[in-house]
This record gives structure tokens, C-alpha cells and sequence, in this order.
């Protein structure tokens, strides 16, 4: 696949479509797209749910007034599944949690490694390093953050008797020249932001033979507020992704229990509620934003919330308040906010692959040969993308 013409006609669409992905949707209090409006006035709550729980719905749906989705979605649509199994010793899965051992599976057959040594990255316990080691490799040098994992996967390679060895470091602060080696094979499976790109950059700096990574949280990141593109192409872009632009390509997940939807659904009602209360009370039309709190507070009242949010933005609040109005307006204002989204999303898997294509467009531009596929489903995990590099 030509991935630069491929980044090149994403771009595009992407600079063309900005008004309706590049957006908070949150500071809404009416439909932003005019041209929009009887399809998203039309919507039922059922039918809204279900062009959100199915994205082919929603392209289909929405095409006759964006007239870019069905060149959007071609393009979106481009990656192979690797399709190659791989099974292991019951020993060998115990104690890895359901999603997390098919996503291991999935993405340790998709690589393939008997010759080189291998750098596991971000390691945890090490369950990716010793499948690895099960189905062929040699030696594995593994690296985490956290002390007692580092001791729960030396203990668990000496247990099933597996050439594995633990760094314990912080991949963004400490000095790991010793450890990124030109003769090795790089791999991480869902290092979020700055991290996988941190391995990337070194990777690339010591001319390490083989990389095989898939991203994922791309809004973690310590240095700016705003992405720092990897590529040359990604670099001359109009795009410029903010925080809030790089969680909407995170925003498919696997379906929540209803419990879990629920509280959801009940923290954006109080949230968008006070923040209409602040607007009347302050005289400011703009959405400022809440800090995070407990989950706990969801199951007190809005009442409550709305003293603890007034005390966390240093607000007086008046005596005569009418809570259950503003309540009632908060969920007015989901209803909007959910109408926005939907459209928003049309847009994440686009902008996920938009970053994707940056990397491989890194790594090329650095001498490696690079190939992307999607390496499970994403029923496993919305994040089932693999970039696997080998250096020329």
C-alpha cells in the first residue's frame, strides 16, 4: 500500500470536514450545522442508538449531506486482517483476564519471531514477552515502571523456565541507550501516547532492526496540550489536533454494561446542568470545564454535585436555585450533545488512522519498510491496529 497518497487524500477530507469533527461538543447549546438539522431533528433515541452502535448505519445515513464520507470511508476501510491463530498451554494463559488474553494471542500471531532478541516495551508482568518466548524467541529483555510487576515477571519466566529478564525504569525520564539495540526486535501492545512514540524515536536513533507496535491512547502526552506530528507529510498538514481532537479517535470502545452506561448518561445530565446554571449565574456563554470526581458522587443528587462543582470552580451560588429546572436542562442539553457526537463520530476511526499513517510514515522516512494491518477484531478491542517496521 502507497501510504503517503493514502495520508495525503485522509488529510484532505479531514481539512475539508474540520466544522464537524473539530468541535466541543460539550459548549453546544444548539445544532451547529444547519444543513444538518432535519436529519438530526428526526432522529428517535432508538434510531440514534443504533447508527451510534453501528457505524456503517451512521456513513450510510449521513452521506447524502456529507458528500466526503463515502471516499472517507474507503479510506478508512483499507487494512487487511491478519487471520493467522496461535494457541498456548493453559499454564501459559492463567491469570490473564478474557479481552486481554485474544488480544495477546491475536497480536502475538500476528508477529512473528524466532532469530532476533526481543525488546518488550511497557511490560507489565511480561505475558506478551513470555508468549513470545513460548512460540519461538530466544531471549526477551523486558521493561516496566512498576517495581512488583517487574518481580512477578521475573518469577513467572523462572517458573516456566524462559530466557526473560527484567529492566524495572521510566521509558520517558530514564536512559535506556544500553537497552534499544540495533540487533532486536522492538514490541509494544497498547502503549498509550508519549510512550509508544518515545520507543519509536529510540528505535529509530539506534537503528533497531524490527518494530512492531500497536498504539493507543493518543492524548497522553506530557509535553503540549497540543499533537506533535512524527512525519514529514503529518508536519505540513493544516490539521492542528487538539487534547479533545486526539480522545475522539479513542471514543469506539467495546459496549459498557448497562450499570456502567447508566452512570454515564447521569454524569453528563449533571454536568451540562451545572454548566447552565454557571452560565446564568456568571454571565459567560462558554463551557468551562469540571474536574473529574469519584463515581460515588453520581449516586448522591444533583443538588449535591452542583455545591461540589460551585466549590471546585470558586462560584457562590444564590439561595433560590431551582435544581430540578436546571437538571431538566442539563438533560435538554445531552440530548444536543448526543446529536453532536454522532456526528463527531463519523469522524474517529478516520482521525485514528490519520495518526497511524503518521507513524508509518515516520518510520519510512527513517529507512524502514513498513506494513500496517488490523490484527483482531475490534469486538476485542477498538485499538486493533498493528504497525510492524523492518529497517532496510
Amino acid at each position: 500500500m502507497n501510504y503517503l497518497a493514502h495520508f495525503k487524500q485522509l488529510d484532505q477530507i479531514l481539512v475539508s470536514t474540520r466544522q464537524y469533527w473539530q468541535l466541543l461538543a460539550f459548549s453546544q447549546n444548539a445544532l451547529p450545522w444547519p444543513q444538518l438539522f432535519d436529519k438530526l431533528n428526526d432522529l428517535s433515541p432508538e434510531k440514534l442508538l443504533e447508527l451510534e452502535q453501528n457505524p456503517d448505519l451512521s456513513y450510510a445515513y449521513f452521506s447524502d449531506a456529507i458528500p466526503q464520507l463515502p471516499d472517507l470511508k474507503k479510506l478508512t476501510d483499507t487494512f487487511s486482517m491478519v487471520t493467522k491463530e496461535v494457541e498456548f498451554p493453559f499454564w501459559l494463559e492463567a491469570g490473564i483476564k478474557g479481552r486481554k488474553l485474544a488480544q495477546l494471542k491475536s497480536f502475538v500471531a500476528a508477529v512473528d519471531e524466532t532469530e532476533l532478541p526481543v525488546l518488550e516495551w511497557c511490560a507489565g508482568k511480561g505475558h506478551l514477552g513470555r508468549m513470545l518466548a513460548f512460540k519461538g524467541t530466544k531471549k526477551v529483555h523486558s521493561i516496566e515502571i512498576q517495581p512488583h510487576l517487574c518481580e512477578q515477571g521475573t518469577a513467572l519466566a523462572k517458573k516456566h523456565d524462559m530466557n526473560i529478564n527484567f529492566t524495572q525504569a521510566d521509558v520517558l525520564q530514564d536512559d535506556l541507550s544500553q537497552q534499544i539495540k540495533q540487533k532486536q526486535h522492538a514490541v509494544a501492545l497498547h502503549a498509550c501516547g508519549q510512550l509508544h512514540q518515545t520507543l519509536m524515536r529510540q528505535a529509530v536513533s539506534s537503528h533497531t532492526q524490527k518494530l512492531s507496535l500497536s498504539p493507543c491512547c493518543y492524548h497522553l502526552m506530557q509535553d503540549s496540550n497540543d499533537y506533535q506530528a512524527m512525519s514529514d507529510e503529518a508536519l505540513q498538514s493544516e490539521i492542528n489536533l487538539s487534547n479533545y481532537d486526539l480522545k475522539l479517535a479513542l471514543q469506539e470502545t467495546v459496549t459498557a454494561a448497562d450499570r456502567i452506561t447508566q452512570k454515564r448518561t447521569l454524569e453528563v445530565e449533571w454536568r451540562l446542568g451545572f454548566d447552565q446554571l454557571m452560565r446564568d449565574v456568571t454571565g459567560t456563554d462558554k463551557y468551562i470545564s469540571v474536574p473529574s470526581v469519584s463515581k460515588s458522587m453520581f449516586s448522591t443528587n444533583f443538588e449535591a454535585f452542583c455545591t461540589w462543582a460551585a466549590e471546585k470552580k470558586s462560584l457562590d451560588l444564590p439561595n433560590d436555585i431551582d435544581f430540578e429546572s436546571y437538571y431538566q436542562k442539563g438533560k435538554a442539553r445531552k440530548k444536543i450533545t448526543e446529536k453532536i457526537e454522532l456526528v463527531r463520530h463519523l469522524f474517529r476511526r478516520p482521525i485514528e488512522i490519520w495518526l497511524i499513517l503518521d507513524r508509518a510514515l515516520y518510520l519510512q522516512n527513517n529507512g524502514y519498510q513498513v506494513t500496517v494491518n488490523e490484527f483482531c477484531d475490534k469486538q476485542v478491542t477498538p485499538r486493533n491496529i498493528l504497525i510492524q517496521a523492518y529497517k532496510i
